[in-house]
């Protein structure tokens, strides 16, 4: 029977009859002249653009906990608990699939010639996703019911390209279970198994798919309609995260007529994909039991739906419908109904008809009203309103035939009056459209004036000017900073996400508030704010986070930036923190509850008359994680609560108790738990000790929380620990976990080996960053990890034959200094020379070491020493090859330079070294031409060095500003060669600065004279030594430095 059935496919398609048919595994193996070979060869030539990538996730990993894991971090808490809640939406549909389990359904098999009803016999295991997770057994053994073809003109399928070579065909087909959304590229396989084996795949039932890549995508929906026994069916995006840690959208918008034929699907997901309109072959499959379309683009459904007569669960999350159709109200058989995050007004009366529904979702729409036929709703049990319009509820929600009706109503203008209509604008309100300003790199420069202007800065960041901010027409400026240290300012457990931002000038003043908005870098946990510094302290700002706008992101071609935005009437220093979410509240003598955001679980209570004066307290929540814990103390039973961090303002016991809630440990029950090994321990943050205070307060468990009194507020935090001493235990790994662990790269450029690049970064960023570098450095591999805290100074030292410039403002005896912010790319790129002149390559080497020990750094960290210094990280090898040596550089002679050793300005004034040069042309890029043309460098001349070379932007720099070196040597200004007299020529220096100004690099102009300074500094305290000191000093051309320097 299923050999005529291919033999009318293949009529039906315009091809002949074929021969040497072989039964293998219950499939049909086509040899010979194989009308399949056709889509063979259009398979290679479609799969052979796909990348071996990386397993997306382990194997063993449950398919519920792998879904969790395709949400889009870093997002809003909103989205987040929408993607919750779509997820969730799997389980609702497996009823009907453990009904044909059990054999209580009968459905009609197309592939019976007779038409009559067949029952699925109980052996038949139809599993749902969220319920059967693939276990590591399942997917390394061959399943018994999949045999690999005998037949040697059929042999096992390569699945490489597009998956990894180690990944086997038994790894994602297992029995009717085909998942192909845990490899990048995972989709085009099912193209190449249909060609192979379809005999196995005809008998599937359970199928996954990713639908990022559109090639693979259009490939697999021309297999599907084949596909006549799948009952669950998968294609969403979402499966995977491009380089900046963003989920990649799925490309699905539409589905051929052809998939009716899966006539037995009980459960379809298509959410995260393009989907603008209903798909009309949805109408199709009577036994849809379950359907997901949430985070799609539709805009409306179709006008009826009684072909659904078996629909349970229908997610509409997160798409763009004004309106809901009447035929809504033919779902008879309909048990959960989600339409959150859409564009709601009203809800159409028939929904009163949908009698089975238990759960409604109707939550972030603009619902004004509700219709009264919601009373008819009897199975009805919970109804989520919140963040609507709403101002009444209907009377009817209100009866006693709802009384079990749970409804969730926050954030609804109940009881209030409606809002008037707005007045018309006057004319003089009339705001028009501010203008657009896109500034370059090289513009830290622009004006505005009384119309305002919405300026873009480069990398991401937004200033938004209003009509009206300021009388007359002002120049601006803007500037990016490096972070110091010594001013940014971090609190316990805060993340730095940005460059300081400085606005100049620092004392305008704005008629109307400006919105200044920092791009900043994902923050996987809690919330973002925006710190100002006015130049004497830092203060936190209320802070609003979005996208940035269309068409203006922080890289080429990618999504736009995240934003912090304040709105401030004064230009300063402005950076984005993370921090965990920060809960506060006003507590009066009358009391108050505090319930955190992080965790509804986490409740503080405080009854009346506790305090006779208001207070605020604040709460944070550190979630921890109990694998770590359990690694760092050794106790593989050892269990946590989140740490609770309180304070209050002002700071004085209260005169009650006050309640505190938490949930117990992960996995520990009430009624099973061991009360001698829970421990509540108390934290000082200012002396960084840890107490056990169990036998001192008043505490007891129920089922699933732990209470307890306290009168002072700290930090607090629950331990389950087998394990003595457990203040001990507790102060070591809260101090471990503090810190990051890390890994240095010492790379080189391959065009030329002196140039150098030095990173230190987490090590779950590192793969990722050695891959983006590869094609143009190269180097050893990243050093062990090493741990290192938020903001901690660490150095890099050139040694064994190497040498860095020392007149450096970020150089301290002789190695340069970085500082660590786990956010942010820790990078320097350097020119390295040999100590002395030698025949050779040299091999060198780079260590790493810590700067000033900070306070909190566990003892067991700072005993580390290997080798002379104790606070050494890290060592990687650096080798710079000689003349004619293999590898070298192009055959530079290191004694013979390729350019003189000069040096503008005077020892006296302050001079630029070589070495100096080498660095600022580092920092030139594009700039280059602007710059010479203020240099006076003609524009034939500059043609000329960018024809010589133009495939090496590092080499016509270099070219460019020592030929206007050479020049300036004829001409005598300000230049003298290496160890000379340089009693003349003041002028060159002030003249490179003025370029750098003129190109609007003031970045660059700034870190000359930083330089200059640096030069003027030595020269005095080395006249000072010898006792050389002129009578009469000149007045001194250093100023304070700035915290932006």
């Amino acid at each position: 029977m299923e050999r005529e059935k291919k033999k009318k496919w293949r009529r039906g398609r315009g091809q002949e009859k074929t021969e040497g048919e072989n039964q293998v595994g219950g499939g049909t193996i086509e040899t010979g002249h194989d009308p399949l070979d056709q889509m063979r060869n259009k398979t290679v030539n479609r799969i052979t653009h796909f990348p071996i990538d990386k397993m997306g996730h382990h194997l063993g990993e449950e398919v519920s906990r792998r879904e969790g894991q395709t949400e889009g971090e870093g997002e809003t808490a909103s989205v987040s608990a929408i993607r919750n809640k779509e997820e969730s939406g799997i389980q609702m549909g497996t009823e009907k699939m453990e009904e044909m389990n059990k054999g209580l359904i009968t459905v009609t098999d197309r592939d019976n010639d007779d038409g009559d009803p067949v029952s699925i016999p109980p052996s038949l295991s139809i599993s749902p996703p969220s319920i059967s997770p693939l276990s590591i057994s399942t997917l390394s053994s061959p399943s018994p019911y999949f045999q690999p073809p005998l037949s040697s003109f059929s042999p096992v399928p390569s699945l490489t390209p597009p998956l990894p070579p180690s990944v086997e065909l038994c790894a994602v087909l297992t029995d009717t279970r085909l998942t192909l959304d845990v490899y990048h590229g995972g989709t085009a396989v099912l193209q190449v198994l249909w060609v192979s084996v379809p005999g196995q795949l005809r008998g599937l039932q359970y199928l996954r798919l990713g639908s990022e890549d559109r090639g693979a995508l259009e490939g697999a929906l021309e297999v599907l309609p084949h596909l006549t026994q799948l009952r669950s069916l998968a294609i969403r995006g979402h499966c995977f995260h491009d380089a900046h840690g963003d989920p990649l959208p799925g490309l699905l918008t539409s589905l051929p007529p052809s998939l009716s034929s899966l006539s037995l699907l009980v459960h379809l997901d298509l959410s995260f994909n393009l989907l603008s309109s209903f798909p009309p072959c949805l109408l199709t499959l009577p036994l849809l039991s379950t359907l997901l379309l949430g985070h799609n683009h539709l805009t409306d459904l179709p006008p009826s739906f009684s072909p659904l007569p078996a629909l349970r669960y229908l997610s509409l999350l997160g798409n763009s419908l004004a309106s809901l159709p009447p035929s809504l109200g033919q779902l008879k058989s309909l048990h959960t109904l989600d339409v959150s995050y859409n564009l709601l007004e009203t809800l159409p009366e028939e929904i009163g008809a949908l009698e089975e529904l238990v759960k409604l979702e109707l939550s972030h729409n603009r619902l004004k009203r509700l219709p009264e036929t919601m009373g008819c709703l009897l199975s009805l049990r919970d109804l989520v309103i919140h963040s609507n319009d709403l101002r009444v509820l209907p009377v009817c929600l209100c009866l006693d035939k709802l009384d079990k009706l749970k409804v969730d109503v926050r954030n609804n203008p109940l009881g209030r009056p409606p809002t008037p209509p707005p007045l018309p604008p006057t004319p003089d309100q009339v705001e028009t459209r501010v203008p657009e300003l896109h500034l370059g790199l090289n513009r830290h420069r622009f004006c505005v004036s009384s119309a305002g202007c919405h300026v873009f800065l480069p990398g991401g960041a937004e200033l938004l000017f209003p009509s009206g901010c300021l009388a007359t027409t002002t120049t601006l400026q803007w500037a990016e900073r490096m972070p110091d240290r010594k001013w940014v300012w971090l609190e316990e457990h805060d993340f730095l996400l940005s460059r300081p931002l400085e606005l100049l000038p620092h004392r305008i003043s704005f008629l109307k508030p400006v919105e200044v908005c920092v791009p900043y870098h994902r923050s996987r946990r809690g919330e973002v704010v925006v710190r100002r510094f006015d130049g004497q302290q830092w203060s936190t700002l209320p802070t609003e986070t979005r996208r940035g706008s269309i068409g203006h992101s922080s890289h080429p071609g990618g999504r736009p930036a995240r934003l912090a935005c304040v709105s401030v009437r004064q230009f300063s220093w402005f950076v984005a923190v993370g921090r965990p979410v920060r809960d506060s509240c006003s507590v009066t003598p009358e009391g108050a509850l505090l319930v955190s955001r992080t965790d509804a679980g986490i409740k503080l209570t405080f009854p009346p008359d506790c305090t006779v004066q208001t207070r605020t307290i604040t709460l944070q929540v550190l979630q921890v994680s109990v694998t770590e814990v359990q690694t760092l103390c050794g106790d593989p039973q050892a269990r946590v609560s989140p740490l609770l961090c309180l304070s209050q303002d002002p700071s004085i016991q209260f005169l009650q108790p006050i309640k505190v809630q938490v949930p117990l440990p992960t996995g520990l029950a009430g009624h099973t738990v061991d009360l001698s090994c829970l421990h509540l321990l108390h934290g000082d943050p200012s002396a960084h000790t840890w107490t056990d205070i169990t036998s001192q307060v008043s505490l007891y468990v129920t089922q699933l929380y732990a209470i307890f009194y306290i009168t002072h507020f700290s930090w607090y935090w629950l331990w389950y620990t087998t394990q003595r001493c457990v203040s001990g235990v507790v102060r070591r790994v809260y101090q471990r976990l503090k810190q990051f662990q890390v890994q240095f790269l010492v790379l080189q450029r391959r065009t030329d080996p002196k140039q150098v690049l030095l990173q230190c970064l987490p090590a779950d960023k590192v793969d990722n960053r050695v891959q983006s570098l590869s094609e143009q450095y190269d180097g050893p591999q990243p050093s062990d990890l090493c741990d290192l805290l938020e903001g901690e100074q660490f150095f890099a030292g050139f040694e064994r034959g190497l040498d860095v410039s020392a007149d450096r403002p970020d150089c301290a005896e002789g190695r340069l200094s970085f500082v660590f912010y786990s956010r942010l790319k820790n990078l320097k790129e350097v020119y390295v020379c040999p100590t002395q002149k030698q025949e050779g390559s040299i091999r060198g080497q780079v260590s790493f070491y810590r700067g000033e020990v900070p306070s909190d750094i566990p003892q067991e960290v700072a005993r580390k020493r290997k080798g002379h210094d104790s606070q050494w990280l890290a060592t990687l090898p650096l080798r710079l090859p000689g003349l004619n040596s293999e590898g070298g550089s192009n055959g530079m002679d290191w004694e013979q330079p390729q350019y003189p050793p000069l040096n503008l300005g005077d020892p006296e004034s302050g001079y630029l070294t070589e070495a100096n040069l080498l660095a600022i042309s580092l920092q030139i890029g594009q700039d280059w031409r602007s710059i010479g043309i203020n240099l006076g460098i003609s524009y034939q001349e500059l043609d000329r060095i960018q024809y010589k070379y133009r495939d090496n932007l590092g080499a016509l720099v270099l070219e460019m500003l020592f030929h206007w070196a050479r020049g300036q040597q004829q001409e005598g200004v300000g230049l003298r060669p290496a160890g000379g007299p340089g009693q003349k020529g003041i002028g060159a220096v002030p003249r490179l600065v003025d370029a750098m100004v003129e190109s609007d690099r003031r970045d660059l102009a700034e870190e000359i004279k930083d330089i200059v300074r640096l030069g003027t500094r030595k020269y005095n305290e080395s006249l000072r030594r010898v006792g050389l000191e002129e009578e009469e000093k000149r007045p001194s051309t250093e100023t304070d430095p700035s915290p932006s320097h």
